[in-house]
């Protein structure tokens, strides 16, 4: 979801991914009984120590192999379902959860520990076709030197962005293409409704609003508060990014800075839900289930969100200081059914590229 690079070091969201130790895609395929692929997009990550834990207690090798961006690699598995590249698809969203199961991309497994999920991350209970993982907020962020300077409150939610005093400063990526982009687009639908969504990006254009192919150009490039923002010269104190890229800058600052450089406007976030699932037709079911078992214990929901910078869904499980005190999940981000989503998203995301992009 967010594990991309801010400029030389590995963080939530791209230029540089972190690896997962055991990933390969050569000899040892998902046919192998003791060896069991994962499919995911480009921002899968784990702890080498976690990661040799778990293949040296279930006798599983795992391999890994990263398929681009959650819509693509979604894409990817459905158009393979009959042969699938691998056992287990980490990645999919609450966003594009319904076309996954519409395509029948899932086997039904209740993983153990299951129970400890949640209940506000829980779905398609009845027959167990995926299994939450991590969440994460999709929000504006700002630049603070910036707003500093020019002695401006940063805006605080959907509302504000539209107001003169923020004319071409936010950039966004691109609907269509891009999980924060249409993440973003649905935090729109769900707060001014569907009568309400466009008029509202109506505003957003005429308001100077920049539109990227994805957030790794958003972020790293067009972002004057990012790391890598502050070398390009950017010129775009406000970004559609994750509330976990403020700790994200701390940690992987270099030097290391003494708190965030980057806020949240916290009025802006949508609530972000990744799940797992066994594929159909999954040569190796057996790893595959004992796999999706290790993405919920407590071992890999308290290693997660240092390596792909999300938040853990189990009950108990650990979250890193860092982001209690940079980066905390909003308290009430806008949210909708995955149901609402299967029946308007394409159709929304086609009214959004001819009223924003033409």
């Amino acid at each position: 979801m967010h594990t991309k690079t801010f400029v030389a070091a590995a963080v939530g969201l791209g230029l540089i991914t972190l690896s997962a130790c055991g990933s390969s895609s050569g000899s040892e395929g998902s046919g192998n009984s003791k060896s069991v692929t994962l499919v995911s997009h480009d921002s899968w990550a784990v702890s080498k120590s976690v990661l040799a834990d778990f293949e040296k207690k279930s006798g599983y090798k795992v391999n890994v192999l990263k398929d681009g961006d959650a819509g693509q690699a979604v894409n990817k598995a459905i158009l393979t379902k009959d042969n699938p590249q691998g056992d287990v698809f980490f990645g999919v969203d609450n966003t594009l959860l319904s076309r996954a199961l519409d395509n029948g991309l899932f086997q039904s497994y209740e993983a153990k520990g299951s129970d400890l999920i949640l209940p506000e991350y829980r779905v398609d209970q009845a027959k167990h076709r995926v299994t939450p993982i991590d969440s994460g907020d999709i929000c504006v962020n700002y630049d603070k030197a910036y707003f500093s300077k020019h002695k401006l409150t940063p805006p605080a939610s959907f509302d504000d962005l539209v107001k003169p005093e923020y004319k071409n400063l936010l950039v966004t990526e691109n609907a269509a293409t891009s999980s924060p982009g249409l993440g973003f687009l649905l935090g729109s639908a769900a707060k001014y409704g569907d009568a309400g969504w466009q008029g509202y990006w109506e505003k957003l254009k005429a308001n100077g609003v920049k539109v990227v192919d994805g957030w790794e150009q958003a972020y790293n490039e067009e972002f004057s508060g990012s790391a890598g923002g502050k070398k390009a010269k950017a010129d775009r104190p406000l970004v559609v990014s994750y509330a976990s890229s403020p700790p994200a800058e701390v940690i992987y600052g270099d030097p290391k800075p003494k708190t965030a450089p980057t806020g949240v406007s916290y009025g802006t976030c949508f609530r972000q839900v990744e799940y797992a699932g066994l594929l159909s037709n999954a040569k190796n079911s057996k790893g595959g289930k004992a796999l999706l078992d290790f993405l919920v214990t407590k071992e890999f929901q308290d290693d997660m969100p240092l390596n792909m910078f999300v938040y853990p869904v189990r009950e108990g499980a650990q979250v890193p200081p860092e982001f209690v005190k940079y980066g905390p999940q909003a308290k009430d981000p806008e949210t909708m059914a995955p149901a609402k989503i299967a029946d308007n998203r394409d159709q929304w995301v086609k009214s959004w590229t001819s009223l924003v992009l033409k």
